[in-house]
């Protein structure tokens, strides 16, 4: 048996669990926060069968979708010119997913 993590964007979250479920794949979402856009993701966890696991990644490939997103970034004070805040657009790449599969040593349902 796997235990499979998914991170994924918000906005792909519905799309990837109700594909899983319709799948026949039984899921738990927890809300979780990027570390360095601090934008918001969704926690995918599925324990599954090893010959499942496959399948499971090619749903969430198929319904995650990278995009890209124009970010405002901030200097801190004193780092601009004559101490004044400066800010400037970046265009970064958001979405997609990140996923880990790890061997569950020991499974019980009660």
């Amino acid at each position: 048996m796997k235990l499979v993590y998914a991170i994924v964007h918000d906005e792909d979250q519905n799309n990837v669990i109700t594909s899983l479920n319709e799948n026949g794949f039984s899921v738990t979402k927890l809300f979780s926060t990027g570390g360095f856009l601090r934008a918001g993701n969704t926690t995918i966890i599925v324990g599954v069968a090893d010959e499942k696991v496959d399948e499971v990644i090619e749903i969430i490939k198929q319904n995650s979708k990278s995009r890209k997103k124009v970010m405002d970034t901030a200097m801190s004070p004193g780092s601009g010119l004559n101490g004044v805040m400066l800010s400037f657009p970046l265009e970064v790449t958001v979405g997609g997913a990140t996923i880990f599969v790890l061997d569950v040593e020991r499974y019980e349902k009660i």
